[in-house]
């Protein structure tokens, strides 16, 4: 028998706030309004384009968009044959690891880690060997990565910028991960999707850019995040020309096109000038601010991050005896508000003291939420 598979904590947390009417700060997604120029690049993506089959590997237009991006934004050079369109990251990421693990091998994913990559690794076969980040700073402990390989090992898989952590991994770490799987003949599956979503000055460093990585590994990117459109589910992969062929073979049996018109648009949207950009990614400086400044005055500490749509709250810290996950399931009900328990991020020997907050939302929206906050704390701890 099929083992039963849970619901998610994303979706679990976003149906209890909806009942309870809650200010959701737990599932990622934005709550302003959307990029006019992609909703009228979509626009003309119905009208004026085809809506019947684009190719398996995506619209040439597409790829070639994607190329252009990562050369202007990330120094990158890429070919577009070396680009997989895909239907959102989780399906990029199904492909690529459907494309590498075969039943036996064994697959270290770095934890906290997106709750998908366990289940696919073994939906292909493979054994997830797990390595954790260490707080506060969430660093990456290379030795201990070094440590988890074996002769089974067949691949690694890193999160950069990292959610739930919103931390990024160096240009060190990421050159020791390069020299473990050059050592080891060891591809890297590296999810990059917040690689837009950066904050100080921060500047996202691809593992692409590593040269004993460029050929072994599949980077995997998303529109959706890039332009705060997460239901469009565009993503894709780039990898070298070996790796790119066995992704695209598993791609054409999973989804194997993403809708026409969407992929018009993101090449549209992927064209729009550094400055469009730019300005797209500040709109969440106010909201981020609100979070952060709010819940430092509601005596909360708040550690560092560096990217993403999150920030990270210490329990312990911050005077809370309680388990992340008993503090998140009273905080609903109690406060108005939800969140996500760090613990959700973790296979096994879970971190239990840090809680995710979003601030994708409009400051009035956070500013209610951190007097919330501010209040739920104060009544715990007195």
């Amino acid at each position: 028998m099929t083992p039963a598979i849970p619901t998610t904590i994303f979706e679990r947390m976003s149906r209890a706030a909806a009942a309870a009417g809650a200010i959701n700060l737990g599932q990622g997604y934005p709550e302003m309004a959307e990029p006019a120029e992609l909703i009228a690049a979509a626009v003309r993506g119905l009208r004026e384009h085809s809506n019947q089959y684009p190719p398996m590997r995506g619209l040439p237009g597409l790829r070639q968009a994607v190329a252009d991006y990562y050369a202007a934004h990330q120094g990158l050079s890429i070919d577009p044959a070396e680009v997989i369109v895909t239907s959102g990251a989780t399906e990029a990421l199904a492909a690529a690891i459907l494309a590498i693990v075969r039943p036996g091998d064994e697959v270290i994913c770095v934890q906290p880690l997106y709750d998908a990559y366990k289940p696919l690794v073994e939906w292909a076969g493979g054994r997830v060997v797990l390595v954790s980040l260490t707080p506060p700073d969430w660093s990456l402990p290379v030795d201990a990565l070094e440590a988890a390989i074996t002769p089974n090992t067949r691949a690694i898989i890193l999160n950069t910028p990292n959610n739930p952590t919103g931390t990024m991994l160096s240009h060190a770490a990421l050159s020791a991960v390069g020299d473990l799987c050059a050592g080891h003949d060891l591809t890297l599956i590296c999810d990059e999707v917040w690689e837009a979503m950066v904050w100080e000055g921060a500047e996202h460093l691809s593992a692409l850019t590593i040269p004993s990585l460029r050929d072994r590994m599949i980077k995997v990117g998303s529109a959706g995040k890039l332009f705060s459109l997460t239901g469009w589910k565009l993503g894709w992969v780039v990898a070298a020309p070996a790796l790119a062929e066995q992704v695209a073979a598993r791609h054409q049996f999973l989804t194997y096109t993403t809708p026409t018109p969407l992929q018009w648009a993101v090449a549209d949207g992927l064209a729009l000038p550094r400055d469009w950009h730019d300005a797209h990614r500040d709109r969440y400086v106010p909201g981020r601010r609100a979070l952060v400044d709010g819940l430092r005055d509601g005596g909360y500490v708040v550690l560092d991050n560096a990217a993403s749509w999150f920030v990270t709250i210490d329990l312990t810290a911050s005077g809370i005896g309680l388990d992340d996950e008993t503090f998140c399931t009273r905080l609903i009900p109690e406060a108005g508000v939800a969140a996500i328990p760090f613990s959700a991020f973790y296979a096994a020997a879970p971190e239990t003291r840090y809680v995710r907050l979003c601030f994708a939302k409009e400051a009035p929206v956070i500013q209610t939420a951190t007097a919330r906050l501010a209040a739920f704390r104060a009544g715990l701890v007195g």
